[in-house]
């Protein structure tokens, strides 16, 4: 007789192997031909919705591997809230306008003006930029993420583009926008202001230079240090942008801080007395004179002479000025710098620079300068310097500078006419800091970080010299600059522009916008001038919450999270923040989370010119998009997110384990319907009570990791339950009664109950992270109540009464059984056995442990997956047992029974029965119904 025909083995179509590169693009089509996405949010149309507002990717190039961890992480938190019942209506965008577009477009027809129109150039960015988000969602939907594709949100949608104007106006009437020519980042190669998102900071080196500026009236300053002697002296500043000098305008000092006047080496200097000594020693001459100490305040006025150019500039007082290097006297050049001009501004100081927005300095400035570039200008101006005997010292310095963040150049600060947004009118800075208060940041530092940053920014410039984007669509008075600020107005800008385009406001006649009596609500003046500046992108995106969140109906706002990497605290998170507060009074947001950068496996920036770069592309076609999804739930995000070929490889087995889990489960539940099969709680077996225990506390343990964003401890949690809690344990001991007693037999059916529902749970688990793997799983799983897994919740496991008495009992066994499998070990390296089942154990317990395990009785055997354990008492132990667990001895030897060709266990009970000579009297009993009776394992 076939005895293998008598078993229960199991029976799935589900591949052992995933070849997931093969197998997800089918999943992702059936995704797509039944509308998944529309199909989830009928069917959570009444339930509370959870909104993650997606930030939009620009719209330029092939997605990164940082895309893909940043939609990944949403996806996962998406499914993971669906998993809890809520409606999740995920609308992804892009970012549309902007300088890389302009770019590209550049490169085929020339800049706007010259061989191409600008509704021309305008319309080539357009098609460009659509082009580009087809390549990026095809991209993004391959990673499994569901969302509205079909709608998403584009900020050069005309509809988009109308309410980031309605935005403008409504900023300002409010009298939130301003104009001013004040000092901004500006990049020669962009040729326009830059945002403070835009900056990068990377080393470089300068010039450092300490600059004499003498003293105008000797006798002036002598009078107010109270000396009777009357000498030439000079204030000494130090400086590492030497081509600023010919626009300074006045020399700060603060007004608190003690100065002095010294004779060094025959010259009469003024600097910060903290700052003496490391000035004097940078000099070469450690030795002075102190002839006056005096407070900063008391030069307030004082009248100096420019090194090089003929005029006087006075002595101002700032609070900017620090005692952290330097001399403690500040060249202020108000066009050049932000605190210079905050400083010269308090003075009425003239904010004039003679640099062009091409980095040259203009033609009709003496002295060799006029024509000039910046880096002519730090070696011409020194030369100057020393002609006149001004230049005290000179060195190179490596330091910290501003670069452009797309052409990687140095930047300018420079003063230009621009519109910016306000951060004291209306107490826009003060709301924005109270905004984030109210917010949670995930991680905490988060907060403080945006918090700082928004304490110290400047005025927010939002006008750009460019051709591509929406435009600051404002009319400035021409008397006076201020723009008018009429609602009705913006509104009629903001409807041309909804039917029309951003070409409306361009091409269209003022008078289709201005009311017939326009004039200036400043100066009264009846003429104006059409603003044609286009938007800062970042107003673009940081208007989202505008004209998505709050004009898509499935929507709401605030968002219940934004999620973006740890860069956005100066970017997005920040433009969204001010504009929403500046607008709305809070933020658009309740909470926010910031995930780290990815690097390689040595912790290395990810660089084209390093050639460590890792494109999500290569790693789908090779290991398949949810090993990508799998890797990005394995790391710790908040920080630095390291990726290699060896990182990707540990978790392909990772991934097996938890696949062959699963299968293992659908192999021995093939036969099992829950409906009709399932046995309740208190009939099962006491060992699949106790799991069923487990899984209803792991579940919850994954529940609350998912609410906390702990993806991380939901993935190790899964891998050890499946890898240890199953694999190590439960499965191996179940394979013996799913295998050999009776199909239907109340042994099989306890343990299928448990399989099936540690399935059904599992499934749901796993599918926030392994999509494609968990959807697969659920189209093997038979009659499924729902055509996706996604629209399955944590199922409800009840487990047993008993619980905490049977994980009790049970982790017990669990260390008896780890003993015995420390104690067969040597037999098995010795070869004498194969597995347990070659063996045979002998028990000798103290009267706890004795009474401990009488009540398990034969059943201990399939425990310790053993032929046969005999259970004595300790007193009768013999020499050489093993005590790894202090009051019970364990014996092992090979057994030399005949194996049973059903079961293979080795019993003395064997050919008792003429017509079964092979088997034993167990596996006899369980060719019928109903079986050998089990009660424990």
């Amino acid at each position: 007789m076939d005895y293998k025909q008598t078993l229960n083995l199991p029976k799935t179509e589900f591949p052992m192997q995933g070849k997931l590169p093969e197998r997800e693009p089918a999943t992702l089509v059936r995704w797509q031909e039944h509308d998944l996405y529309g199909a989830l949010q009928k069917a959570r149309a009444e339930s509370p919705a959870f909104i993650l507002h997606d930030g939009p990717p620009y719209a330029n190039g092939n997605i990164h591997i940082g895309h893909a961890v940043n939609k990944v992480l949403k996806d996962i938190i998406n499914k993971s809230k669906l998993s809890e019942g809520f409606r999740v209506p995920y609308v992804p965008g892009w970012d549309c306008h902007g300088l890389p577009i302009e770019i590209q477009v550049e490169k085929e027809l020339g800049r706007p003006g010259e061989k191409v129109s600008a509704q021309a150039f305008r319309n080539a960015c357009r098609a460009y930029a659509e082009g580009q988000i087809a390549g990026q969602r095809q991209d993004f939907e391959r990673l499994g993420i569901i969302g509205d594709w079909e709608k998403p949100y584009l900020t050069m949608h005309f509809t988009a583009e109308a309410n980031i104007l309605r935005e403008l106006g409504r900023l300002t009437v409010k009298g939130q926008v301003v104009r001013g020519a004040k000092p901004v980042h500006w990049c020669v190669d962009c040729g326009s202001a830059l945002a403070e998102a835009e900056v990068e900071y990377q080393e470089r080196s300068d010039p450092s230079i300490d600059v004499a500026f003498g003293v105008a009236d000797a006798a002036d300053l002598h009078q107010r240090l109270g000396l009777a002697e009357s000498a030439e002296a000079s204030v000494v500043i130090w400086t590492t942008t030497p081509w600023t000098l010919p626009a300074n305008q006045a020399v700060a000092l603060h007004p608190e801080y003690t100065y002095v006047l010294l004779r060094a080496d025959e010259r009469h200097l003024i600097l910060a007395a903290d700052l003496a000594e490391s000035t004097l020693a940078r000099y070469g001459h450690p030795e002075a004179e102190v002839l006056a100490e005096f407070a900063g305040a008391v030069l307030e006025g004082l009248q100096l002479r420019h090194p090089f150019l003929d005029r006087e500039v006075p002595v101002i007082l700032g609070q900017h000025v620090t005692l952290e290097a330097g001399t403690g006297c500040v060249h202020t050049a108000p066009a050049h710098g932000v605190d210079d001009y905050e400083a010269a501004r308090r003075y009425h100081l003239p904010v004039d620079s003679p640099l062009l927005g091409n980095g040259r300095f203009k033609d009709d400035l003496p002295l060799g300068l006029g024509g000039i570039t910046v880096q002519e200008a730090n070696e011409r101006v020194p030369t100057l310097l020393r002609e006149r005997n001004a230049l005290l010292h000179f060195e190179k310095i490596r330091h910290s500078y501003p670069h452009c963040w797309r052409h990687k150049t140095p930047l300018l600060f420079r003063a230009t006419p621009q519109w910016f947004i306000s951060m004291s009118a209306n107490g826009l800075r003060e709301k924005a800091i109270d905004a984030i208060d109210a917010t949670r940041w995930i991680p905490d530092w988060g907060k403080e970080r945006i918090a700082g940053m928004v304490n110290q920014r400047p005025d927010w410039c939002i006008s750009r010299q460019r051709a591509w984007g929406v435009p600051v669509a404002l009319f400035s008075c021409a008397q006076c600059g201020e723009p008018l600020r009429d609602a009705d107005t913006f509104e009629r800008i903001a409807q041309a522009v909804e039917a029309g385009g951003v070409d409306a406001w361009f091409n269209q006649p003022d008078s289709d916008f201005l009311p017939a009596d326009a004039h200036c609500s400043s100066c009264g003046h009846a003429h104006f001038h059409k603003v044609t500046d286009i938007l800062d992108v970042w107003f673009d995106s940081g208007s989202t919450h505008a004209f998505v969140l709050e004009q898509r109906p499935e929507l709401h706002s605030p968002a219940d999270l934004y999620l973006e990497g740890s860069d956005q605290h100066r970017g997005w998170f920040q433009s969204s923040l001010l504009e929403s507060v500046a607008s709305r009074g809070r933020a658009p947001y309740k909470a926010v989370l910031t995930h780290g950068f990815t690097v390689d496996g040595e912790g290395r920036k990810m660089s084209k010119s390093v050639g460590n770069v890792i494109a999500p592309q290569a790693i789908i076609d090779r290991y398949g998009a949810d090993i990508l999804r799998l890797w990005v739930a394995s790391e710790d995000y908040r920080s630095e997110i390291p990726i290699s070929d060896t990182i990707l490889k540990q978790l392909g087995d990772s991934y097996r384990r938890i696949r062959n889990t699963a299968r293992y489960m659908l192999g021995n539940t093939h036969d099992f319907n829950p409906a009709t099969d399932a046995l309740p709680t208190a009939e099962l077996l006491e060992m699949d009570r106790w799991m069923l225990a487990r899984t209803a506390l792991l579940q919850e343990e994954i529940r609350a990791a998912y609410s906390e964003y702990q993806f991380l401890r939901v993935q190790q949690r899964l891998h050890h339950f499946c890898s240890v809690d199953l694999g190590g344990l439960y499965l191996d001991v179940l394979k013996d009664r799913l295998y050999t007693t009776p199909a239907a037999s109340r042994a099989r059916r306890s343990a299928q109950t448990v399989l099936w529902q540690m399935l059904e749970a599992m499934v749901v688990w796993m599918a926030p992270i392994l999509s494609f793997t968990a959807e697969e799983i659920w189209h093997e799983m038979g009659d499924r109540p729902s055509p996706s897994v996604f629209f399955a919740q944590y199922p409800k496991i009840t487990p047993a009464v008993d619980s905490e008495a049977l994980d009790v009992r049970w982790e017990r066994l669990s260390r008896l059984r780890d003993a015995v499998n420390a104690t067969l070990e040597p037999l098995r390296q010795e070869k004498k056995i194969g597995s347990g089942l070659d063996a045979e154990i002998a028990l000798y317990a103290n009267t706890d442990w004795h009474e401990f395990l009488v009540p398990v009785g034969e059943e201990l055997r399939f425990f310790l997956l053993s032929s046969a354990c005999a259970l004595h008492l300790y007193g009768e132990r013999p020499e050489g047992c093993s005590d790894i667990i202090p009051g019970i001895a364990i014996q092992v030897w090979p057994s030399d029974a005949q194996k049973c060709a059903r079961c293979w266990h080795r019993r003395p009970d064997m050919s008792r029965h003429p017509e079964h000579p092979n088997i034993c009297d167990r596996c006899v009993e369980n060719l019928a119904l109903p079986g050998e009776t089990r009660e424990f394992c």
